[in-house]
């Protein structure tokens, strides 16, 4: 009954086609699907169902503090004490055992401490680019976003896998190019 609330969180991201902004739920579900696909950009002996499993855990303190736009500065600083709070409340509602494999999960991911996490992570950066790329720069016109800015989170997915990566990078030059994200 809980996750089910997952549904409600509004990203600020529209969907590919720009039709309406996506919710956490959606968005988890397709990272989820990105891994599988995606799998043979992941370093070696990357363990692709713990990537798996860890895209469809890393959102669900987002039930409770709600989803931090990554160009906010301000959102970010505080994002990592409500994350955590939640977790601890969100996480606590499970059988012990259950509960702590799923917050050592989300631990993983948010620390970015293994290969597994950081491809995670890199999928979780690599979508909203994706998207924006494809809609004509979807939220980043709105929201002033400038090309270092995307560059930023273009490093963390380099960080996960090198050839995505290059692909995020093509991506963003050529939104430049484009005129729907600002260099």
């Amino acid at each position: 009954m809980e996750i089910d609330k997952l549904k409600r969180v509004i990203r600020r991201n529209s969907l590919i086609d720009g039709s309406r902004r996506e919710n956490d739920a959606e968005h988890s579900w397709h990272l989820a699907m990105m891994a599988m696909t995606l799998a043979e950009h992941a370093p070696p002996e990357t363990d692709m169902s713990r990537v798996v499993a860890m895209l469809l855990v890393h959102d669900i303190v987002e039930i409770d503090a709600g989803d931090t736009f990554v160009y906010d500065p301000v959102a970010v600083e505080g994002q990592a004490a409500l994350e955590g709070a939640a977790a601890d409340r969100i996480f606590g509602l499970l059988p012990e055992d259950q509960g702590a494999r799923l917050r050592t999960l989300w631990d993983e991911f948010e620390e970015r401490r293994t290969p597994e996490a950081r491809f995670a992570r890199a999928l979780d950066r690599l979508a909203p680019i994706i998207a924006n790329h494809h809609n004509e720069g979807g939220t980043w016109p709105l929201y002033k976003v400038t090309a270092d800015q995307v560059m930023e989170k273009v490093r963390l997915i380099e960080e996960g896998s090198p050839t995505l990566g290059e692909y995020a990078a093509g991506l963003v030059a050529g939104s430049v190019a484009r005129g729907h994200l600002a260099p």
